[in-house]
C-alpha cells in the first residue's frame, strides 16, 4: 500500500473520495448555473461599488481576475460572506470559493496571506457558517475549511482546530443516526407491505400493494443517497485532515477514534465504511497512535467488516490497517499483542479465503501474504495467558477452553493483578456494561475462578466494585447469567468461610497455648 506521504500529493477524487454523481456535486452544478443580481445588492447598499465590480468580474472570468487582483478577490469574497444573509447567495459564493481552490491548490495561500497582512482570521467566516441551517452551506463550508487547513503553509490554530474536529465528529454521529433511522423506518414499511401482500390469495394480484412497495423502495434509495451523501461529505473532510500528523493527535484528543469505531459497528454502507477505515488507516501511520489503536477495539470491528464485506476497496484498506498495526509500533510486544488479537478474531481464516481470490490490486496480495506469515508465527508463540488476555481486551468473551482449565487458573489467577489490575478491571467493566448473556456468564465464571485461586481476590474485587455487580446479576433475566453469578457468589462466600475457619483454628491454638502456660505457673 502506498505511503501516506504519497497520498498527500493526490487529489481527493483520485483516492475514491468523491463520486461524480454525488448529491453535493449535483447541487453545486445547479448553483453554478444561477445568476445573482449583484446590482440590486449594490443599490440597496448591502455591498460596496468596489465589491460589486470585483464579483461581477469573477462571474465573467474567475481565473483571469484572480491572477491580476488576488487580494481584492479574497477581500470581496470574505466581505460578501459577512454582509449577505440570503441562503441562495451564500451558496453561490461558497461554490465559487470552492471552485477557485479546487482548480489550483496554491490559491489557498492567497487567502492566508491576505488575512495575515490585515491580522484577520481566515477561519472565522467559515467556522461561523457551520452553524447555518442549510445543509449545503454547512458542508461546503466544511470542505473549504479542510482545504484551507491542509493545502496551505498555515496550520489551523489549536482552538479552531478542536472546534472544527469536534464539529466533524458530531456531524458523523448525527448523520449516521439519521441515516440508520430512515433506513430502519423504510425497511419496516416495506416489510409490512410485503407481509400484507402475502396475506392475499395466491391467484390475486394486489396492484395497490405493488405500487406502494415500489414507491417506498424508491424513497428508501433516495433517502439513503441523500443522508449518506452528508456522511460522505463529512468523512471526506476528515480524510483530508488526518493526513497531517499534527491534526491526528487533536482528533484523538476529542475522542475521535471511539466515534469512528462506534459508527463502523453500525449498519453503514460500504462507501462510508471505506472512508472511515481510511481515516483509521491514516492514523496508524503514526507509531504512537498505532500502539494505542486496539485499546478502542479497532481489530474486532474491522475483522467483522472484513468477514462480511464484498468490496475490494474495503478489503484493501482494512488489510492496510492490520499491516500498520503490526509494522508501525516501536514496541515488539505491542505488535505481538495485535497479532494475537487478529488471530483471536479469526482473521487467519479470512486471509486463507482471500488467498484463493484474484485481485487486480497487487497490494492486497502482498498484504495477505505478509499478514498470514506474521499471524501464523504468533500462533506458534501463543501462550494460554496471551490468548486469554487478548480475548479479554477484545471484549468478546466466549466459552473458549482456557476459561474452564483448572491448570490455567492455578498458574495465572494472580496475573490478573498485573499493570494495576488491568485485566481484572476489564472483567468488572464487562460485567457492568455488557448486554450479551454469554459475555456476562463467562465474566462471572472468571471472577469466581480468580477469587478461588487468589487468596486476596475477594478484597481486591470489593475495592473495584465487582462483588456488588456480581450480586446484582443474580436477578438477571437470562438463566445462564443467573447460574454463573450464583456460582461466583458461592466462591466468594467459600473463600470467606475458609478465611474464617483458619482464623478460628488460629484463635483456638492461641487459647490452648495460653491455658498451658497458666497451668505451668500454678
Amino acid at each position: 500500500m502506498s505511503d501516506v506521504a504519497d497520498l498527500m500529493k493526490m487529489p481527493e477524487e483520485s483516492i475514491d473520495m468523491i463520486a461524480a454523481t454525488s448529491v453535493l456535486q449535483q447541487q453545486a452544478a445547479d448553483i453554478r448555473t444561477k445568476t445573482i443580481n449583484w446590482a440590486s445588492y449594490m443599490q440597496s447598499q448591502m455591498i460596496s461599488q468596489e465589491d460589486y465590480q470585483c464579483i461581477s468580474a469573477l462571474d465573467n472570468s474567475k481565473a483571469a481576475y484572480l491572477q491580476s487582483n488576488p487580494a481584492q478577490a479574497v477581500k470581496t469574497l470574505l466581505n460578501l460572506l459577512s454582509h449577505v444573509s440570503k441562503d441562495s447567495t451564500i451558496q453561490y459564493i461558497m461554490v465559487m470559493i470552492d471552485d477557485l481552490l479546487q482548480e489550483d491548490r496554491s490559491r489557498v495561500d492567497i487567502f492566508h496571506e491576505y488575512c495575515a497582512k490585515r491580522k484577520e482570521c481566515v477561519w472565522g467566516p467559515f467556522l461561523n457558517l457551520l452553524n447555518r441551517q442549510d445543509g449545503f452551506i454547512v458542508n461546503m463550508s466544511s470542505r473549504i475549511l479542510a482545504k484551507l487547513a491542509c493545502w496551505g503553509h498555515e496550520m489551523m490554530p489549536k482552538s479552531d482546530l478542536n472546534f472544527y474536529l469536534q464539529f466533524l465528529k458530531d456531524q458523523l454521529t448525527v448523520q449516521c443516526k439519521k441515516y440508520i433511522s430512515e433506513m430502519t423506518a423504510l425497511s419496516k414499511r416495506i416489510q409490512t407491505i410485503i407481509i400484507h401482500s402475502d396475506g392475499h390469495d395466491k391467484g390475486h394480484t394486489n396492484h395497490l400493494d405493488l405500487v406502494e412497495f415500489l414507491k417506498y423502495r424508491e424513497q428508501a434509495a433516495a433517502a439513503g443517497k441523500t443522508s449518506n451523501e452528508y456522511i460522505q461529505s463529512v468523512a471526506r473532510c476528515l480524510q483530508m485532515m488526518l493526513r497531517i500528523d499534527e491534526y491526528r493527535f487533536a482528533f484523538v484528543s476529542v475522542d475521535g477514534i471511539s466515534t469512528l469505531v462506534r459508527i463502523l459497528s453500525s449498519r453503514v454502507n460500504f462507501q462510508v465504511q471505506y472512508q472511515l477505515v481510511f481515516c483509521l488507516w491514516v492514523l496508524t501511520f503514526n507509531p504512537l497512535l498505532a500502539t494505542k489503536m486496539n485499546k478502542f477495539t479497532v481489530i474486532p470491528i474491522l475483522a467483522d467488516i472484513l468477514n462480511d464485506c464484498a468490496k475490494e476497496k474495503v478489503t484493501r484498506i482494512i488489510l492496510g490497517v492490520f499491516r500498520n498495526l503490526i509494522e508501525k509500533p516501536t514496541d515488539a510486544q505491542v505488535a505481538k499483542e495485535h497479532c494475537i488479537a487478529m488471530v483471536q478474531c479469526k482473521v487467519l481464516k479470512q486471509l486463507s479465503i482471500l488467498e484463493q481470490r484474484r485481485f487486480d490490486d497487487e497490494d492486497i496480495s502482498a498484504d495477505v501474504e505478509f499478514l498470514t506469515e506474521k499471524l501464523q508465527n504468533s500462533v506458534q508463540d501463543l501462550s494460554s495467558f496471551d490468548e486469554y488476555a487478548t480475548e479479554l481486551r477484545s471484549a468478546r468473551l466466549e466459552w473458549s477452553p482456557v476459561h474452564k482449565s483448572a491448570k490455567f487458573w492455578r498458574e495465572n489467577a494472580q496475573r490478573l493483578n498485573e499493570k494495576n489490575y488491568e485485566l481484572l478491571r476489564i472483567l468488572v467493566h464487562l460485567l457492568e456494561t455488557s448486554k450479551d448473556p454469554i459475555i456476562l456468564s463467562v465474566a462471572c465464571y472468571d471472577i469466581g475462578e480468580y477469587v478461588r485461586h487468589y487468596p486476596r481476590g475477594k478484597h481486591v474485587l470489593e475495592q473495584l466494585g465487582g462483588k456488588q455487580i456480581v450480586m446484582q446479576l443474580l436477578g438477571h433475566e437470562d438463566p445462564n447469567v443467573r447460574y454463573e453469578a450464583l456460582l461466583a457468589v458461592q466462591k466468594l462466600m467459600v473463600h470467606n468461610w475458609e478465611y474464617l475457619g483458619k482464623q478460628l483454628e488460629k484463635d483456638n491454638e492461641t487459647q490452648k497455648q495460653g491455658s498451658a502456660a497458666i497451668s505451668g505457673k500454678a
